[in-house]
């Protein structure tokens, strides 16, 4: 199991916390510091059964900039969303685990963080 965080994310740790107190084994990922490639977004969205648009903080000033809002949301589009998260990793939603059985949840609630402990 890896955990995808930023450690000054509130759900971050607390999605951290829980996974120690259910002592879980996983890797921790600074994914601003260990930026993961288009294909590891790729392989994460798959993993989430999401599109790159599913998992972009929008509100972020990187994406007012890049102007993500009016970008369109198709499959057409998806390559150059997929880059923006690459080039931008604040975007990208957080935390992400990726659970042993190789799906992935976004674990923004004890519920996701959870359900991604009971994947075996």
């Amino acid at each position: 199991m890896e955990i995808w965080i930023n450690p000054a994310c509130s759900k971050c740790r607390s999605a951290v916390g829980l996974l120690d107190a259910e002592g879980a084994e996983y890797t921790v990922r600074r994914y601003l510091e260990d930026v993961p490639t288009e294909d590891e977004i790729r392989d994460v969205l798959d993993r989430l059964g999401l599109e790159p648009w599913d998992i972009t903080r929008t509100q972020e000033a990187d994406a007012k900039e890049l102007g993500l809002k009016n970008w369109p949301r198709d499959a057409g589009s998806r390559d150059r969303w997929i880059g923006a998260l690459a080039g931008h990793p604040k975007l990208i939603q957080r935390p992400i685990i990726t659970a042993d059985d190789g799906s992935a949840v976004v674990g923004r609630t004890e519920e996701a963080v959870r359900d991604a402990l009971s994947r075996k």
